[in-house]
């Protein structure tokens, strides 16, 4: 839409990018708070946006099945919103200090980065991708480079990155504790229901012995029921035991439904809480600059 219009693919003008939706501090931290979301959704020049879509293709068909669709889109929206509040913090700590100036930055890096250092605790935590564990290794050196190259080329956008990947650090932290206690619980699950299994199996074997056993020498003095089958071979009265196993069955499963541990419900909901708790020191900081900006420009008037 942006070259539709007229907007250079290659090297877009500042004023289109303002237009757009770019994160400039003056617009952002006065009124259009709204640029913290939509700069993460603009580029600048086609290789950006093609740079960053092949890195969100590659983290995102790993992050989004491991933490649900919902989890991974305000994983990406929190961790964008985080870098550009830290870039527009940065930079007006510069004005202040009068060793900056009002900058632009737009670009997806600050979400990515953001996946990104989720899926490092993801490895930390040993949370697996349909039975595929990741790589602690590579993916601290993918985030690594990631760091190196912004500190060593002019013009990238650091503190959007470091901004980021704190903010995914900590939303992940909360998804790692809760895989943790799920495991926790399924492992006790198992430990119960073996427990159980190998107590009921061991009473089961002892009276299948005791009463189904009847020796052939007394099967004359025996009145079968006339539902019954019996195995000359085996000595056992087939139908009696195949309807004592089949009960045996259905206890088992009341055992184990009865016995099935599940984690803690704020368990569940503690990525979210954290989620909340993040959106709610955005909002405080975004007012704590946005309040500094209009005194600073109040004393000057």
């Amino acid at each position: 839409m942006q070259v539709l219009t007229g907007v250079d693919a290659n090297n877009p003008s500042t004023e289109a990018l303002l237009k757009w939706g770019a994160n400039a501090l003056p617009f952002t931290m006065g009124d259009d708070p709204w640029r913290l979301v939509s700069s993460a959704f603009l580029h600048i020049g086609l290789m950006h946006l093609l740079f960053n879509g092949f890195a969100m293709y590659f983290f995102g068909q790993i992050a989004e099945p491991m933490f649900g669709s919902a989890k991974f889109l305000a994983l990406f929206l929190l961790a964008a919103i985080g870098g550009n509040l830290l870039n527009s913090y940065v930079t007006w700590q510069g004005i202040l200090e009068g060793t900056g100036q009002p900058g632009i930055s737009a670009g997806a890096s600050g979400g990515i980065m953001g996946i990104g250092a989720a899926l490092l605790i993801a490895a930390v935590f040993k949370i697996s991708v349909n039975g595929l564990v990741l790589n602690l290794k590579s993916l601290i050196l993918i985030m690594g480079i990631n760091l190196v190259y912004g500190f060593a080329v002019p013009g990238i956008d650091n503190a959007g990155h470091i901004g980021g990947a704190v903010t995914g650090l900590i939303i992940a932290l909360a998804i790692g504790i809760v895989h943790r206690q799920r495991m926790a619980a399924i492992m006790q699950t198992v430990a119960i229901n073996q427990s159980h299994y190998q107590a009921n199996t061991q009473t089961t074997t002892q009276n299948n012995y005791q009463t189904n056993y009847i020796d052939q020498s007394t099967i004359s003095n025996v009145d079968l029921d006339n539902n019954a089958h019996f195995d000359d071979d085996t000595g056992v009265n087939l139908p009696i035991n195949m309807n004592a196993n089949r009960v045996h069955i259905i206890e088992q499963k009341a055992i184990e439904q009865k016995t099935a541990v599940k984690p803690a419900f704020i368990w569940q909901l503690l990525p979210w809480l954290v989620m909340l708790l993040i959106s709610i020191g955005f909002v405080w900081w975004w007012q704590d600059i946005h309040q500094q900006i209009v005194q600073v420009l109040k004393a000057v008037e």
